[in-house]
């Protein structure tokens, strides 16, 4: 019983590990799923940061939203030789987030809060009892003004600055793009999709995207959405992928 579904393109890096419910789908409908990002992130040069005008020592504490932020907070620092002083407090939307800064500190020895339930209101909570802090926040180029906004209600005197950027990651020349399924998760996938094929035509392509922003670019780009994540069947992309899949399995069952 062939679907019409043969190749799907995820536009993730492919998962660390074959436990992935993407390599279930693949076996249990008998589809090809590739993983293509459609982004990549790439940091600032020191030179690039200066231009902003913000130093990084003029603050206690440092808020990270982000993985990739200490990632590029850290590098660049090391770049520009800025030495973080032992006194400096961190601020993290999760514990994992948190536990994350093992990687370029001694995690027992510093100040170190997040927030427990990963909601930015929880992180904002915590800040709000370290009020007389001077907050620096590293962004990416695109980047949601959501924290922004509620730490200027709350008066918070914070510095954001970009210290990393979401660029397109383009496909080779010769790479054959022969999908039937592209799922994305993010706004900035779309609008590389068009940057690598400005003469793409949907026809019969199946697009799936995870949060209601992708979705939005999705259909501003005059694209055709066709499965939707989350929703109350499907709370994850994956469930909604393979609900697709099963729902066309049974339709061609009944043909």
């Amino acid at each position: 019983m062939a679907l019409s579904i043969k190749k799907v393109l995820i536009s993730q890096p492919r998962p660390t590990t074959e436990k992935s419910p993407y390599f279930d789908i693949a076996e249990k409908y008998g589809v090809e799923i590739d993983f293509h990002p459609f982004i990549k992130v790439e940091p600032l040069n020191s030179k690039e940061f200066r231009q902003q005008k913000v130093s990084i020592l003029d603050h206690t504490a440092v808020i990270f939203t982000a993985r990739t932020a200490i990632d590029h907070f850290f590098h660049l620092c090391e770049e520009m030789r800025v030495t973080i002083p032992e006194t400096m407090k961190y601020f993290c939307t999760t514990e994992t987030i948190a536990v994350y800064l093992q990687k370029y500190i001694i995690y027992r020895k510093r100040k170190i809060f997040f927030g427990q339930t990963g909601k930015i209101e929880d992180l904002v909570t915590v800040i709000i009892k370290h009020a007389k802090e001077k907050y620096f926040i590293p962004v990416s180029d695109v980047h949601k003004d959501d924290l922004l906004s509620m730490l200027e209600a709350k008066k918070i005197n914070f510095t954001k600055a970009v210290m990393y950027r979401t660029v397109s990651n383009n496909f080779a020349k010769d790479e054959t793009f022969d999908y039937d399924m592209l799922i994305f998760f993010s706004p900035s996938g779309i609008a590389s999709l068009l940057k690598n094929f400005p003469d793409f035509k949907q026809n019969n392509i199946k697009i799936g995207c995870f949060g209601p922003t992708t979705a939005k670019a999705v259909k501003e780009a005059g694209l055709r959405l066709d499965v939707e994540a989350p929703s109350p069947e499907a709370p994850s992309m994956t469930a909604a992928l393979e609900l697709y899949l099963k729902k066309e399995l049974s339709e061609k069952k009944r043909e």
